[in-house]
């Protein structure tokens, strides 16, 4: 199978340009007719703000911008960047109306070693911090590959030498964790298939394929101007390890220009190996704690092996309010709403927006573009908060402009930003210092799989929502940078954090991370399978510690030599009992039984052969059980489980070869269940 996201082959971006002095002839009356009139007091005091702002960053003595261009791009750049001022002196206006009342974030600079330290502890490793021999840090360094490794060495290296600096406590030598006396570590890691393959690459083993046809893809809606040339992205092979030797004294930004045509963006194909693709929903919490573990190492790899920085924010946390509706962290607002509707995933308010925008609004011209009255963006927000809870708030009064104005200022109130504080430098790095649009790609995948839960979930509703509207560009004529550009400034500007000249100049580039998060959510989504093969190799080796930690427990030693005593008497040797083999190994090989506890009839062995596939079990049990099964089970979606053995648990793709994902975890049980929402 194939996944498709679309693009064209070199990709040439073009930021907006704060320096040129030039102004555009028309630009002004061309924007004022896009208005709607019922909003004309406001869009025309909106627009002289937006045209001084536009002013300043052509002054002559602004600093060089971070991208050029070509003077004949200059009318299509500032142009097509005006929506993104708009909607920042929107934001201002409703921040001195008192609308934005969020706790400010404060910013702490870090010691000198600080930084390696929290990136150590992020990482699963505090033990390499505290000196302790634990067996999650143990199986986490026994996963690394070459460059992984690397990394973690270079962080704990830097830490080390600033302890010793400052005389601190005593530090384990480097070369006691990773067993080797120069650079390079000898331990050995996760080894790099040329080819690639899913799951656990077994020795000798080929990778396998499935074969493709011309439908079974996902496409993400390029539907003109799309490029024919198409780039394979590999999930099989940690994406530091693929990077190439880079041309010496490579200079990214001289060159990085921006389009915003949708065709500027290439089409990816993802393949489905034989074991299929799983999505971050698909994992147990306590294997995503691990591949958010890996993520940061994999990233840290990356952009070493790419020669850039990976920069960090070191906030110091303030604490958000603790009921209500905005600006409120998310996790709060997740335990209060899963009181009411247990399991939610994304707070109920949010949804709500989205939904009302989804019913109503997608249609709407200029939706999330033309702003809302502020006065009743201001008393439908205070009405929520006192309503919402209670079911008495009336959804009907609110008109579409103003519901997208609520949308924009949930988020934009987050005591933490969507994309939290940490990596917003990282966001704007890649786009800043790597040109390739595949690399990029596969950075901002790693820190999409870097969120902790709750930001991710909501994000991928927000993102899903985007996508809608693109969609109906014919009628809400809102195109993929239309919408980049309006929801840029709400994800990146965020409280505590004041618009200079520097971003500013980054207008164009966090739009852009925006499109490339809206055009290529069905990818970054989706858990790069190496970082599964490596989750899996980190639980074999917990569960290895685990077993010989065992094995020289005190108490358990003592056990075992009064049982071998009892077993050596002759008399307990004459009686003895043979008791019969595991009934695990009176299966069958290839043979699995799977088990469907809400159907009727509950177990099946099926036996596996080379061409079955998940989807093919479950219409077995649909077929044998659809006329036993109650109403509400045949109305659910069911899918099929792996639990246990070496993984906690994973939802396992429809497409998935059974006999496959069997060898890679054959201590795994079965089971036929509803899949999380």
């Amino acid at each position: 199978m194939i996944m498709e996201m679309k693009d064209s082959g070199s990709v040439v971006l073009t930021a907006y340009h704060p320096h040129s002095p030039a102004r555009i002839p028309g630009m002004e009356q061309s924007f004022v007719q896009d208005i709607p009139p019922s909003h004309s007091p406001t869009s025309r005091k909106s627009f002289s703000r937006c045209r001084r702002i536009n002013r300043m960053l052509s002054n002559e003595s602004a600093p060089p911008p971070a991208f050029s261009r070509s003077n004949s791009q200059a009318s299509m750049d500032s142009t097509s960047m005006e929506d993104f001022w708009c909607e920042v002196e929107s934001i201002k206006e409703s921040s001195e109306d008192g609308s934005d009342e969020a706790t400010l974030l404060e910013f702490k600079p870090a010691d000198e070693g600080e930084l390696e330290a929290e990136w150590l502890q992020d990482v699963g490793l505090s033990t390499l911090i505290s000196g302790a021999e634990e067996e999650d840090g143990q199986a986490l360094l026994s996963t690394l590959t070459r460059t992984q490794a690397a990394a973690v060495q270079k962080r704990y290296n830097t830490y080390t030498q600033t302890l010793r600096k400052k005389n601190k406590h005593t530090v384990r030598d480097v070369r006691d964790i990773f067993g080797t006396c120069d650079s390079s570590p000898t331990f050995e890691t996760v080894p790099v298939s040329p080819v690639p393959s899913n799951g656990i690459q077994l020795p000798g083993q080929k990778p396998v394929w499935k074969s493709v046809s011309s439908n079974s893809c996902l496409d993400c809606g390029l539907d003109k101007g799309s490029p024919s040339v198409t780039e394979e992205l590999s999930y099989e092979v940690s994406f530091s390890e693929s990077i190439t030797v880079l041309p010496k004294n490579q200079e990214w930004t001289k060159n990085q220009r921006f389009k915003k045509e949708d065709s500027a963006l290439p089409k990816f194909i993802v393949r489905k190996s034989r074991f299929g693709l799983t999505e971050v929903g698909d994992l147990s919490p306590e294997d995503m704690k691990k591949i958010r573990y890996l993520s940061l190492i994999e990233l840290t790899a990356f952009y070493d092996a790419l020669g850039v920085e990976l920069k960090r924010n070191r906030a110091e946390r303030v604490r958000g309010r603790e009921n209500g509706l905005f600006g409120v962290p998310l996790t709060v607002l997740l335990e209060n709403d899963q009181k009411k509707v247990p399991g939610i995933k994304v707070p109920l308010i949010f949804q709500k927006l989205l939904l009302k925008l989804e019913e109503t609004g997608l249609e709407t011209e200029g939706i999330l573009r033309v702003p809302g009255s502020a006065s009743r963006v201001k008393n439908l927000h205070q009405e929520l908060e006192a309503k919402f809870y209670e079911d008495t708030f009336d959804w009907e009064q609110v008109r579409n402009n103003d519901a997208a104005g609520l949308l924009k200022m949930f988020i934009r109130e987050l005591p933490s930003p969507l994309f939290t504080v940490e990596y917003l430098p990282a966001f704007i790095t890649l786009v800043e210092k790597i040109s390739k649009i595949k690399l990029q790609l596969q950075a901002l995948h790693l820190l999409i799989m870097l969120l902790p839960e709750a930001n991710r979930d909501t994000a991928k509703a927000f993102l899903q929502f985007l996508k809608k509207v693109v969609a109906n560009e014919g009628k809400n004529k809102m195109n993929l940078w239309n919408v980049s550009m309006i929801v840029a400034p709400n994800l990146f500007i965020y409280k505590g954090k004041r618009a200079n000249q520097q971003e500013m100049q980054a207008a164009a580039t966090t739009a852009h991370i925006v499109r490339l998060l809206i055009r290529y959510q069905d990818i970054l989504w989706t858990v790069p399978s190496f970082l599964i093969s490596q989750v899996r190799k980190m639980n074999e080796a917990a569960m290895n510690n685990s077993k010989r930690q065992l094995m020289f427990d005190k108490g358990v030693r003592k056990l075992l030599r009064r049982k071998t005593m009892e077993r050596e008497r002759p008399e307990r040797l004459e009686g003895a009992v043979t008791f019969p083999p595991c009934l695990q190994s009176d299966i069958p090989e290839g043979v699995i039984r799977v088990y469907a506890p809400l159907h009727s009839k509950v177990s099946m062995a099926i036996q596996l052969n080379s061409q079955t596939k998940a989807k093919d079990i479950l219409a077995r049990f649909h077929c044998e059980n659809s006329h036993g099964s109650s109403q509400n089970i045949r109305g659910q979606i069911q899918s099929l489980h792996e639990i246990g053995g070496n993984i906690g648990q994973h939802c396992l793709d429809p497409d998935a070869y059974m006999l496959d994902v069997y060898h890679e975890n054959p201590q795994a049980e079965w089971v036929i269940k509803p899949k999380a929402s």
